[in-house]
């Protein structure tokens, strides 16, 4: 049973002992990202990626859901660290934030000498301490930029990660792909010849692993962007860019939809059955693609 989609806006509430006073703008994303790691920690089983006995040991489908959701707590947090919690790249990070980064990107496969979760559980508590310093307006010590320009570097590199998941979920029924590496640029160089076609095919053994990773990942996202919502909500409105940013939740929600098949349907792509991945593909590539409208709208002056 995957973990259910939650109220960002309540989440954050409850975060700051429901004083709306001290709702101040990044405490929705912050807590949020707080809470993507602890239901990572602590669903029903626990974390598991890093279990080397059975039960745990089997459950592949639930490892690689962790790891996808694991990957955009992390790149949120760096966004965090090194874009929205910056006023210019020439100031000074704050220290709570460049001890959670790191922990977050702790391997998630440690089983002792540190644990994943001991190091997992250090990075959220000095998030959770930016965030308790964050939500005392009345002392100022940590900030929380809400710059069109911030949300930009974030939304570039989510691209990146929905642009990788698709790629490799379209590879279910196998693809000749031409080699698009060096397009656009006519000096660029690359440092190994390739060839100028390539067959891909993602193994059957592999399909379910690439779809429960592109599940856990859409999961943490669509959550992430609803805490966007919220904290970046005046900038989106100057660009008339909200409605675009609930598109993209409304994509992700779609590929939340519960699987009626015990295993992952993988029917050729004209073909009788069902092919879940190709159906998670397309969502996150249309969801991809309104990010990449997004980042334009938001580049504008």
């Amino acid at each position: 049973q995957e973990p259910a989609p939650f109220d960002v806006r309540q989440l954050a509430l409850q975060r700051v002992d429901g004083d709306a006073d001290r709702l101040v703008i990044g405490v929705t994303y912050t807590s949020t990202l707080i809470h993507v790691g602890e239901v990572l920690l602590d669903k029903p089983g626990g974390y598991i990626s890093n279990d080397k006995l059975p039960p745990g040991l089997w459950l592949d489908n639930i490892s690689n859901w962790e790891y996808g959701a694991l990957v955009m707590l992390r790149d949120g947090a760096f966004a965090l660290r090194n874009h929205i919690a910056r006023s210019q790249s020439q100031s000074v990070e704050d220290p709570a934030l460049a001890e959670a980064e790191p922990r977050l990107n702790f391997r998630n496969d440690s089983w002792v000498l540190p644990t994943t979760e001991g190091e997992y559980r250090k990075g959220l508590r000095s998030l959770a301490d930016y965030l308790q310093r964050l939500s005392e307006p009345e002392r100022p010590q940590a900030q929380f930029f809400a710059r069109a320009d911030n949300l930009r570097q974030y939304l570039e590199i989510v691209e990146k990660r929905l642009g990788s998941l698709s790629q490799r979920l379209s590879a279910s029924v196998g693809q000749v792909r031409i080699n698009t590496d060096l397009g656009g640029e006519a000096a660029a160089r690359q440092s190994t010849q390739t060839a100028d076609t390539v067959a891909v095919k993602t193994s059957w053994l592999e399909l379910d692993n690439v779809f429960y990773e592109a599940r856990g990942a859409t999961w943490a996202l669509r959550a992430l962007l609803q805490a966007v919502e919220y904290d970046f909500e005046d900038i989106l409105k100057k660009k008339n860019a909200l409605i675009s940013l609930r598109q993209i939740i409304r994509e992700l929600d779609e590929s939340q939809q519960s699987t009626f098949s015990p295993v992952i349907l993988n029917g050729s792509g004209f073909g009788i059955f069902a092919n879940y991945s190709l159906i998670m593909a397309n969502y996150i590539a249309r969801a991809n693609a309104a990010i990449i409208d997004l980042s334009s709208l938001l580049r504008q002056g």
